[in-house]
């Protein structure tokens, strides 16, 4: 048995790479909680999750207080039983970030110790279903850029293999979307694709309107057109065009999806693994999608949704946004814009610890 003896808990702060605006804010920073589960053997697991510059300090905080103690002595095996323990520990909480942040690195370091004992790579202990993903940009669609830098990025990430490029909409008129979308379509062709995010900036008469002119772009897609909370008007909007509409980067539990599924409000998926909670529900969202015949196509975290797009048949993509580069020592592996799912046992991340400690923001938390 995978005996839970002692859990240790960093907060790494990381900046982002590039300046990123969207519909409704900006990323101005990636606090990253790190769990690392150690059981009775000797065999350790890392999981972490995120935010965008707000809330670490409560997720360390529910995490030392809350979750993490009633973990020693636990069998590390029991994933399931331990996800549902600590969700209903949580019940006065849940369903929210904050929690599901929390959750999620304690999940994806369970997955990651089951794997590492099992000797087994996530990929493949996780459902095995396909190599690797096609990868679309977003590092160069932010909502800031003009039509002439959206175009030199756009045409930099097609000469490298990528098959696809995001591009943040929300521009006060739709004219000024239109023109910066119009320009990326006539220098890139009609064969590549182009996929729109709109934050949750528009109401459902706007998001009508755009959807009408997207359509004559050939979008891939229209991420969070509303409120997330808004399946009635999603369901509306997905009725009244012909670009298919993604939901789920703001979206934290099964049931949830399960709504929007039911009601044909949303044509792809977007579960995040860390805002669902972790690696045990992103499956159940992944193999609930599937049922639907809708594809997956997960927001960021890319370095854990190569493996778990490649444990499920059902998904397309995966969001090309770099930002653990700084404290691993090795990245994705990417060949011709794939990426490939790491061989590896465990989640595929080879954690740089010195440059851990170098960036954390508070001293780490023992657990035992």
């Amino acid at each position: 048995m995978a005996i839970i003896e002692r859990i240790e808990l960093s907060l790494v702060d990381l900046k982002p790479k590039v300046r990123r605006t969207d519909a409704i804010q900006s990323f101005v920073s990636q606090e990253t909680p790190i769990v690392r589960v150690f059981d009775r053997d000797g065999a350790v697991g890392t999981g972490y999750s995120y935010t965008i510059g707000t809330g670490g300090s409560s997720i360390v905080a529910l995490l030392r207080d809350h979750l993490l103690p009633p973990l020693i002595g636990r069998d590390a095996e029991s994933v399931e039983a331990i996800w549902r323990d600590l969700f209903f520990r949580t019940h006065a909480t849940s369903v929210g970030a904050i929690t599901s942040l929390s959750l999620a690195a304690i999940d994806s370091a369970l997955w990651d110790l089951r794997c590492r004992r099992a000797h087994s790579p996530l990929a493949v202990l996780a459902g095995g279903a396909k190599a690797s993903l096609p990868l679309y940009t977003t590092e160069g669609g932010w909502l800031h850029l003009d039509p002439s830098a959206l175009v030199d990025e756009a045409l930099a990430a097609k000469a490298q293999g990528f098959g696809g490029t995001k591009i943040k909409i929300g521009r006060p008129h739709v004219a000024e979307d239109i023109s910066r979308l119009s320009a990326v379509r006539q220098a890139v062709g009609a064969e590549w694709d182009i996929m729109t995010d709109a934050n949750q900036g528009f109401t459902l008469s706007e998001s009508i309107r755009r959807a009408h002119h997207l359509e004559s772009l050939d979008v891939a897609w229209f991420e969070e057109p509303l409120p997330a909370d808004d399946i009635g008007s999603h369901r509306v909007l997905a009725a009244r065009t012909s670009v298919p509409i993604a939901v789920g980067e703001s979206l934290y539990s099964v049931s949830q999806f399960k709504d929007y599924l039911s009601a044909g409000a949303c044509s792809i998926v977007q579960v995040d693994v860390a805002r669902i909670g972790g690696i045990t529900p992103w499956l159940k969202v992944a193999h609930l999608a599937e049922a639907f015949n809708v594809p997956v196509c997960p927001h960021f975290l890319m370095e854990l949704h190569v493996p778990l797009c490649c444990a499920v048949p059902n998904s397309r993509w995966v969001e090309f946004i770099p930002q653990l580069d700084s404290i691993t020592r090795t990245g994705l592996s990417i060949r011709d814009g794939r990426a490939y799912a790491s061989a590896e046992a465990g989640l595929g991340i080879d954690w740089d610890w010195d440059a851990i400690g170098r960036l954390s923001k508070v001293a780490p938390v023992v657990v035992r």
